[in-house]
Parts: C-alpha cells; structure tokens; sequence
C-alpha cells in the first residue's frame, strides 16, 4: 500500500472561487468561480492550455495576461522576445474608427495602455450570467502538452507561437496591443491564425460554432498580421481539443480586412473608458506619492529603520524577516514604504496579506490616515464569500441570486462606476456599489483586486495552491510586493493548506448510489472504497506485527513516511470518471447523490495534489474509528512550498511582534538565503510596564489544587489597580473552570453559580477535570521524551477552536456561562473593594458579538467598576486587538500557551528532531510563547501607556522560557 520512493512533485490543484481558512475561506465547491469568458456555456471548459477555470479579466493597462496560456512564454511579454520580422509597429487607418475612439486628448495626459489581445477580448465580450455547473480543471501541465501536440501536426512552413505586436493612437489612448497567437500556418490560400484551446467539457457543447471570446481573440492576432503583412483577407481557425479523449474539432472563417479593423476597434472602444480612468488615477497617484510624508508628526524609535529596510526590500526584489515589538505601529511603518514604492517603480501592487480580520482592519485605517494627507490609492479588502454574501442564502445560481443573474452585463460598468468614484474599497464600500449594480460582492471585490494598487487580504489568497487568485495574477507577480502581517501565524495556515484528508464513507456511498446508473463511476469509487480497506487491513497488520509501512502513532492513528501509493492510484482513476459525468450534468440520482459526488471529487482532487507534493516532509496517516478510515497526507514542514512561491513574486516582508526565536521562523517560513533580517528593540521604557512573574503551577495535575489561588490572584491585582484587565487561558475549558471558580469568591454560598449536584469549594476544581484538557505538562528533557502526555492520555485545546467544555461523550451544560455578569461592590467594603464586570470569550462569536466586547474597554470612570474580560490564548482578542491608553490596565497571561497535544504535534517534534533540531521547541515551546507574546502585547501600546502584566506559571522562572521572553518582561538580572 505505501510504495517506497520520493513521491515529489510540483504540481498544484487549482479550485474555483477563493478560500480563506481558519476559516475565512471560501471554497466553491458549486463550481461558482470566477470566469475569463461568460459567453461559454455552463459545463464546457473551452480554454486555454493554463487559462482553466476561466478567469475574470484583469483591467490592467499594462498587462500581458496573453501569456499565461502560452507553455513556452509565461510572464510578461517584453519587445526582445519578439521576433523582429513580427515586432514591427503596424500603421492603421483611424478613419474607420467609432467616434468615441477619435475623440482628442492632450498629449501630456493621454493614456499609454500596454495590453494582451487576450485581455483585451475577454474584456470587451464578458456577458451573461455566473454559471454555477461544474467547471473542470485542464491543468497547466496538461494544457501544455495538448497545445504541443497539436503544433507538432503544423505542416512545413507554419510558425508556432508567432509574437505579434501593433501600435496605434486612437481616442486619446496611445495603444500597444500584443501577444503570442498559438500557429501561423502556411496554407495555399495565405496564411492562417490558429488558435488552439483545450476543454475538459464535451466538444459537442460548443454547438459548432465555438465562444466568441475565441473568435474575437484569434481575430485580433489576424488584424495585427494582416496590417504589417498588407494583407486584405486573412482565414482564422480556432482548434479546439477534449483534453481526456484527445479528439479535436476546428473551425476556419475567411475575415476581410475591415471586418478585422471592425473588431479591433469595436474591442479598444470597450476597454477605452477603462483604461482613461486608470492613467487618470496613476497620474493623480504619482503625484501624490511624491508629495506623501510619514502621516504622524514623527517616527518613534524604530519606525525609520524598520521602514527604511522595507523600502530597500523591496527595490531588491528580496525578502525581510522582521521582528519588532507590538505596539511600534508595524502596520504603518511596513505600509508607508511599500506605497511610496509604488511611485518609483519599486513595485507596482501590493498585497498586504493578515490572518484575521482585526488586522486587515489595521491595514485598512493605516491607508485611510495616508489618503488625510492626500494619497490616492486604489486599495480593495477581500472577505469572505459567505460573509458578504448580500442574500440569506449563499447560491450563485441565477435563478436564485439577482446578483449572479446578469452578471457579466453588469460588471464592467460597476467597476469603472467603483474605481472612478473610490479609492479605499472596503468591504461596506463594495456592498454599496454591488447593491448599486446589482453584481455579486464577492465577483465584484476580485474584479477590483485586479486593477487596484494594493489589495488587503486572508493569506491565502496568495498561498492557498487551491485559490484561483493567485494564479490569475501570475503575470504580474515579479512586480508585486508581499507584506505578510503577524507572520508567526503563516507556518501553521500552510501545513493545514498543502495537507489533505480523505474520508471512506461517501465513496461507499457513491458505489451504491451510481451502481445502476453509472457502471464506470460505480466502479471507480469502490476502487477508492477497496482501497481504504486494504489501508485498514495494513494499519491493523502492522501494529500487531510490530512492522510494515504503518506504524502507531497514538489511539487510532497509524503513520508512514511513504505516500498511499495503492489510495492514490484509485483516487486518480475516481477523478478521471467524475470529471466528465459532473462536466454533463451529474445529477441523475438526484440533487443530494449529485452534491455527495462534486464534494468528494472535490475532496480527491485536494488529496491527489498533496500526494504530488509528498516528500521527506510530509507523511500519511490512517485513521481508524468506530468501523470508518481516514487517510490524511500531512505537511509537517511547508518552508520549501512558502518558498516556491515566494520566488515568484517581486519582494516580501514577514514581520511581526512574535518571530522569536527569529531563526526558527526564518527557518518555517522559507527564508532564502540572500534574505534579510531585522530585530528591533521596544521603543518603550521598562517603567512602563510592571511584571509579575507568578510562580504557580498551571500544569493539568495541579490545576484543581490551584484554581482557588489562581481565582484570589486575579480578583485581588484587579482591586488594587481598577480599571479593564484581559486574562488569557490556553483553553476554553481551562477558562470557564476558573470563571466558576470567581463565581464562588464573590458570591461565596451561592447554589445558582454552581453546576448541579457541586458543592462550594469543589465545582472548580471537578470542571477541570472533567474538561478533558491538560497542557504539555514538565518541563526540559523529560518533557521531550514524554511528549507532554499526562496519565489521562488527555490534550489541551487552544485558540478559537477545538474549545472542549465537557467530557467527551458528556451532553452540553445548558447552564454555560453567560458572556457578561456583574457583581456590584459590597456596603461597607474597603477602599479597594470596588464593582467587577465579568466577560468571556466564547467559542462561537459573531463580528457584531466581538465588537461588544471590545466595546466594553472604554477608560473607566473614576471609582467605577472594574472590567476582567476572560479570553483564550491565539484567539480573536488576543492579535490585532490595539486597547490604547485607559482602555487596559492589565494583563494576566494564564500558562505558557503550548499548543494542543495529538499526534500531528508529535510527528512535528519528530519530524523536527531528525532535521537535528529541538523537536519539542519546535513543535510546541516556541508556537507556544508567540501566544504568550501576543496576548502580553495587547497591553503597552504607545509612549504614555502603563500596565501591569501577570505571568502566571512557574516556568516562567525556568531560563528554557525566560530567554525568549522580551527583555523588558524579565526579572532583574536574568539572561
């Protein structure tokens, strides 16, 4: 079952639509992608060999989109590259032009608009409506070879990918219109243009007459030749190739020269308004950079050097890691260079890529403070497809969505109504004009992203291999920046992307579902299901045996190094009769059978790209489970696939306040070998900050023992000092035991604060341990050798997910606390004793819910309530979150935030180990303190903050820890 061998490969999955995990991801598995062309029928595929799945156009004026499609000259079309006998200007008659291309502008600010023909085509032929069918993926490797092939046929004479070129002057636009057509074939009657386009769809779907989009594009290489030729007839022919089956069907039209000449202008005059208003908006663009200063009244220390080796980064087209404090203002300082760079040629687009929404809202108001001091900027944020979603239900079918009907009639206009009237292009902005159009949000905000200057976005836009996006902006990828905020956050998002799992079950369903309907698809998914079978019988086999390709690797869990070589030749087979029954429909056992079919093609189509990549760092796991299987494929090292592509694009800057230790986050992210880093000390005084290092143990086993003195601890700095304090738990379950535990201090007695059944005292203490979580537990050598395990076998959850309230199996409490309590100052209290307001973070917080509570942290009145606000560790309030002043006094950080114990972390330190580094650092100390680092940060956040952070665990007093805290959080005299 698990073949020997490297398993390597580059190959990439593509799917429809764009994602954003952890979970801001939109995944189409409707097939509702994006698409270059909305005059191709939905099911038929008939692309380009890399232009699969079609794509929106891309209203950039100086674009070469024209190569993407072309296997032997990808990226940017350049004047050498060009054959001379082909790159000559070709004159033109302007006489025959509509009166809206003649029309007189001034010299000095006409246009100059460098464009494929390409581009140019599907611009100017988009309409209709976002088809949700199926839309199969002819891959770039295959697209390549089907267009080889058939240039191999080309008969003596015939030129294949023949660089054209035309230059021309028309509506105040001075025009270079290029591209590569696909064969110049010698024919008796004169040359022809052939232009080939592979589909995955039936050939019988084109109806005879192929896409227009086609017809206008191959025409346009024909007008270019024919002018430079002096040529008054020329025949185009468009080849269209089925890419499984290999068969080919051609059609061939005679144009004269002014049916020709028709079509060029008729597309330039489509695209004109287009791009007057881009050279107008670079102009204004320009001249504001030149004009733009740092938009605060000075740098603080750090800011300058930090920005300067942005700019630097940049302009060499190489790669940054930079670590500085929280509370620098990195966003600005990493911003402002980046836009200036703009203006000198640096770069020409920026991508500023977050893993939460707080720090895209960071990005956002950085870039609005520059436009007060008169930037002009087009900058667009993506969200999610289900979060801008203007309808109840998320369906991109026309017959249900007035936004996906019509579509493509609609969206040129609505984006030159966009990009004319808005330069920040929030979401609330996009919504606004895509309910003024009637377009989709989620369509409308990509199409923006293509013509804008930067673009605020998930990472995965750009490093998610199953996100269209950034394959579509491939060409223009060496002139586009990275800037890759809170950077500690990527390594962890790219194992989870090029990972990939699949489940046994729906397969059996499929096998029986298709069996009197579809021989061949009944029988491809039994050959998955008789894989998995096979997968079991070798996990079982092995573990008894002590031997074989699988070996244990923790309850249910079996583990190799080789790929599931049996799994994945089934996997492929499946993929290869899905494809063309979904191409045609697939629906014929009913809407569900035809839902069950698409997500586990999808499915396969993510685990068979993972098996490409599988080497040395990655590795397969089964899972067993009440009779099911799961395979997995599971990197545990993506620095080599960060740094393929990183390579493609024309700068990158990491940065955040938590790259530490730096050389382990250089070492995760891919860092190359020229690239640089920057460590910067904090701008602020340690006066500002009081540290309390807490020795008490928040280790599973002595959790119950310590709640009470944990509880007292927190009540008692929150009394002294007043004000809003944030504590941070490593786990959801660890913080609402402690809640209960405040429950009983200040309403001692109280039967209402306690779980049915408790008596005072105990109810803590038993939710801990009932809670089912324990950190990685130890500390040095003996924590390494044991994994961290304790006796109860159990983990720890932290973060946003995977909250474990109960013990496995236990039914939900119906008494979970609620998200704000208040427990007024007792009479005749102390001068310390003052009111508490509790709050918690919970696991299934809406935007409106977190804003509540963050909207809670105002500056106290004086001798008011005090605020504890309860959250977890690596969640939502404890990154991008900026509390400055007032708004915080205090910050208690519960534990040393190791991450959740489970086979894959075991694997990682594993792994880690035989690369001969510290496999428990790796995996679990140095995530672990970049929570820390980032919950701590929440607390100084300018020159006149002040706060007291708490520290709470005894190893922090252990050098392992304390040499990775900040300098101005140790004690006095440690190293």
């Amino acid at each position: 079952m698990f073949a020997e061998g490297d398993g390597k490969g580059t190959a990439r999955m593509e799917r429809l639509g764009a994602e954003e995990s952890g979970t801001e991801q939109a995944r189409r598995t409707d097939g509702s992608g994006p698409k270059q062309a909305a005059a191709a029928p939905a099911g038929s595929e008939a692309a380009d060999a890399a232009e699969a799945p079609e794509a929106p156009v891309k209203p950039e004026a100086v674009v070469a989109a024209e190569e993407m499609d072309k296997p032997e000259a990808l990226g940017r079309l350049e004047a050498a590259e060009a054959p001379e006998a082909m790159s000559t200007p070709a004159a033109t008659d302007i006489s025959e032009a509509p009166e809206a291309l003649r029309q007189p502008e001034a010299a000095e600010t006409a246009p100059a608009v460098r464009i494929a023909v390409r581009a140019l085509a599907e611009y100017a032929c988009r309409s209709g409506s976002i088809e949700t069918g199926f839309r199969s993926l002819t891959s770039l490797t295959e697209g390549t070879r089907i267009h080889k092939a058939v240039q191999a046929e080309y008969g003596e004479g015939s030129e294949r990918e023949v660089f054209l070129r035309m230059e021309l002057a028309l509506g105040g636009v001075e025009w270079t219109v290029e591209g590569r057509c696909d064969g110049l074939l010698a024919a008796e009657g004169g040359p022809v243009i052939d232009e080939i386009k592979s589909t995955s769809g039936r050939l019988e779907d084109l109806g005879g007459e192929g896409h227009r989009v086609h017809w206008m594009q191959a025409r346009g290489y024909a007008y270019i030749y024919a002018m430079q030729q002096g040529l008054e007839r020329m025949d185009v022919q468009l080849t269209y190739v089925q890419a499984d089956s290999g068969a080919v069907f051609r059609i061939r039209r005679s144009f004269g020269l002014n049916e020709l000449r028709e079509g060029m202008f008729w597309m330039l005059e489509q695209y004109a308004p287009f791009a007057r208003m881009l050279r107008r908006h670079r102009l204004e663009r320009n001249a504001s950079l030149e004009r733009l200063e740092f938009p605060f009244q000075g740098f603080r220390p750090g800011q300058r050097k930090l920005s300067a080796a942005v700019y630097k980064t940049l302009e060499d087209k190489g790669g940054l890691f930079a670590k500085a404090p929280t509370g620098i203002g990195k966003t600005m300082s990493v911003l402002w260079p980046a836009v200036r760079a703009l203006g000198t040629g640096a770069a020409s687009r920026l991508f500023y890529l977050t893993a939460r929404t707080t720090t895209r809202t960071a990005a956002e108001d950085a870039v609005r403070r520059m436009e007060e001091q008169g930037l002009k900027l087009h900058a667009v944020t993506l969200t999610a497809k289900e979060k801008i979603c203007l309808q109840d239900t998320v369906s991109c079918r026309k017959e249900d969505c007035p936004f996906a009907d019509g579509y493509y009639d609609r969206i040129n206009g609505a984006v030159l109504d966009l990009m004319e009237h808005e330069t920040l292009m929030t979401r609330e902005v996009i919504e606004r004009y895509a309910l003024k159009h009637r377009v989709c949000p989620f369509e409308f905000s990509l199409e923006a992203a293509y013509a804008s200057d930067a673009v605020i976005c998930d990472y995965n836009y750009i490093y998610d291999p199953k996100v269209s996006l950034k394959r579509f902006l491939a060409e223009q990828a060496k002139g586009t920046a990275l800037l890759v905020d809170e950077a500690h956050n990527l390594p962890d998002r790219a194992r989870s992307m090029y990972s990939a799992e699949l489940d046994k079950a729906p397969f059996l369903a499929l096998q029986r579902a298709y069996k009197g309907l579809s021989a061949g698809l009944s029988a491809a998914a039994k050959g998955v299901n008789a894989a998995f079978i096979a997968l079991r019988k070798e996990a079982e086999a092995g573990a008894a045996a002590g031997e074989g390709g699988l070996r244990p690797a923790g309850p249910g869990a079996y583990v190799s190094e080789a790929p599931p070589q049996q799994l994945l030749e089934s996997v492929h087979a499946f993929i290869a009769q899905a494809e063309p029954h979904l191409a045609a429909g697939g629906d014929e056992g009913g809407a569900e059978t035809a839902a069950l079919l698409l997500e586990a093609y999808w499915a396969a189509k993510a685990f068979a790209a993972a098996g490409e990549w599988m080497d040395e760092r990655f590795v397969a796991m089964a899972e067993l489970a009440r009779g099911g299987v799961k395979a997995r494929i599971m990197c545990l090292d993506p620095s080599r696939l960060l740094q393929q592509t990183g390579k493609a694009y024309g700068g990158r800057v990491f940065f955040s306040a938590t790259l530490s230790p730096l050389p382990f986050y250089m070492d995760q992210l891919g860092a190359m070998e020229e690239d640089r880093s920057l460590t910067l000390p904090s701008p602020f005084g340690r006066e500002q900050l009081e540290v309390r290092l807490v020795p008490l143990s928040t280790r599973y086993a002595d959790r119950g023992a310590t709640l009470k003195p944990l509880a007292r601890l927190l009540l008692e700095a929150v009394r002294e000092k007043g004000g809003n304090w944030l504590a941070f738990f490593p786990s959801y379950a660890y913080m609402n035991a402690l809640y209960e535990q405040l429950l009983l201090e200040l309403n001692p007695g109280s039967a209402a604060a306690l779980p049915d059944g408790a008596e005072a005292g105990e109810a803590g203490a038993d939710s801990v341990k009932a809670s089912g979580t324990n950190p990685a537990e130890g500390s040095g050598e003996q924590e390494e050798a044991s994994g961290g395990k304790n006796p109860s076998g159990q983990e720890e959850a932290s973060g946003d997910k995977g909250s474990v309230l109960h013990a496995e199996g236990e039914a939900a409490d119906a008494r979970e606390p609620a998200e704000e309590a208040l427990f007024p100052a007792r009479a005749g209290s102390g001068g310390k004793e003052r009111g508490l307001r509790l709050r918690l973070q919970r696991p299934d917080m809406d935007e409106e819910a977190r804003d509540r509570f963050l909207a809670a942290y105002q500056p106290p009145e004086p001798g008011g309530d005090a605020l504890l606000g309860m959250a977890v560790m690596g969640g939502i309030f404890s990154e991008g979150v900026d509390l400055a002043g007032e708004r915080l006094e205090g910050v208690a950080v519960i534990g040393v935030g190791l991450p959740q114990l489970g086979p894959e972390r075991d694997l990682l330190a594993a792994y880690e180990k035989k690369q001969g580094r510290s496999g428990f650092d790796y995996a679990y100390v140095y995530p672990g303190i970049s929570k820390v680092l980032q919950a701590g940060g929440r607390l100084i956040r300018s020159e006149s903050d002040t706060g007291v952070l708490l520290l709470v665990d005894d190893r922090y007093m252990q050098p392992r820890y304390q040499r990775l805290l900040p300098e101005e959080w140790r004690r006095e005299g440690d190293a």
